[in-house]
């Protein structure tokens, strides 16, 4: 069901289901690029086409893991990761846009769809980055400007068309559930969002948000049955995942107005917060932000980032680290069952070292590494495929 939030109400319209695939169903079906694999066999195992040829590609794969994961999600569709049920919370373009972000955290979301009325379609999203957007725009210091009176009333359709002029409307980037998950991982990480829209073209409708938590959390359910490939135990700074040396960092008496203009600038999602010896004790997120609208405090964005954090919810993931010596496999264990979007690397002495987040591993082991691969392959004449048969667990 799709809950609709705009200015005259709230009402539910039905989404059509697309087809729907049961994750819990373990069996993983790959598909190799055509240039060098041949069809499976009715049983799912790798069959060649010669007697001789099935070794000789069982060793094209084990030398090439670098695509095993890239090859998982390239065989697994959108609507795979589709719930049998689920709420999709939309916003009409009319509704005001403090009652918006009140209504995100209301039901718990990060971002939702816009739809806008007179066009009869979907515009965009809505997402904390917008918030923090217009907190940045009409915030004066020491003083409640008439820009944040403003954004009280303000409607969406308003606001979008005051970003729109200053050119800081991103594109609407929808996927269909028919396109692999990929593709996705592809659009996300290329157009640097955190949500994709899974949009059915014959109805127009949204019947899923993907986000990169989902992806990973999808293709790790499936981790233990596929093949290891070697560098799942190097560690990531090794293989170059993440953000190491220069981080952005905040201390307890950052500005939180400060604070958001380096969200910004930096094009980054959170910020470790340090002590005076420099440790990290906390991390402030653009999901921090959302409960100035929760609780009307964005008057005064002139306070420590420390003191705006007595006003996170209960919602809040914590604060999740590694050492730089843990392996990718430990990284990637540790931030699915933790449920977060990142871990800080922290040192021998508990300082800040890297941020290591979801896009950047999801975009080194999907997209990045079958890329290095790919200069590696043998040439053969025709297009061939194979099947891995995973078990359920």
């Amino acid at each position: 069901m799709a809950l609709n939030t705009s200015s005259s109400g709230s009402s539910q319209l039905p989404v059509d289901a697309p087809p729907h695939i049961d994750v819990h169903h373990h069996t993983a079906l790959l598909v190799r690029e055509p240039s060098f694999l041949s069809p499976s066999s009715n049983d799912g195992s790798l069959q060649g086409s010669s007697p001789s040829s099935g070794t000789e590609i069982n060793k094209i794969i084990f030398e090439n893991q670098e695509s095993v994961y890239s090859l998982f999600m390239k065989a697994h569709k959108c609507y795979d990761l589709i719930p049998t049920s689920s709420k999709l919370v939309v916003f009409d373009t009319e509704l005001p846009v403090r009652k918006a972000f009140f209504a995100l955290v209301y039901n718990g979301v990060r971002a939702a769809p816009l739809w806008d009325s007179t066009r009869q379609e979907f515009v965009g999203m809505l997402t904390i980055t917008d918030f923090i957007q217009i907190l940045h725009k009409y915030y004066k210091k020491g003083a409640v400007s008439d820009g944040m009176r403003e954004l009280e009333e303000h409607k969406i359709s308003t606001w979008r068309a005051v970003f729109e002029a200053d050119g800081h409307v991103k594109p609407f980037y929808t996927i269909d559930p028919t396109e692999s998950l990929q593709r996705a991982v592809e659009i996300l990480c290329d157009a640097k969002i955190h949500r994709l829209p899974v949009l059915e073209q014959a109805t127009g409708n949204i019947s899923y948000i993907l986000t990169h938590k989902r992806l990973i959390k999808f293709l790790f359910l499936y981790i233990s049955d596929l093949p290891r490939p070697h560098f799942m135990d190097q560690t990531p700074k090794e293989l170059g995942i993440g953000t190491w040396g220069d981080i952005s960092t905040i201390s307890m008496d950052t500005p939180l107005i400060d604070a958001l203009k380096i969200f910004l600038e930096k094009r980054v999602s959170a910020l470790p917060l340090l002590d005076s010896d420099g440790h990290v004790v906390d991390i402030y997120a653009k999901f921090d932000a959302i409960n100035l609208a929760a609780d009307k405090t964005y008057n005064n964005l002139d306070v420590s980032v420390f003191e705006a954090l007595r006003h996170r919810d209960s919602w809040f993931e914590g604060v999740r680290k590694c050492t730089e010596q843990d392996t990718l496999m430990q990284v990637l264990e540790l931030i699915v069952k933790a449920e977060v979007h990142r871990l800080i690397v922290t040192d021998d002495d508990h300082r800040a070292v890297g941020i290591i987040s979801l896009s950047d591993i999801l975009k080194h082991i999907v997209l990045e590494l079958p890329k290095m691969a790919l200069n590696n392959l043998p040439v053969t004449p025709d297009s061939e495929t194979v099947a891995f048969t995973a078990s359920g667990h």
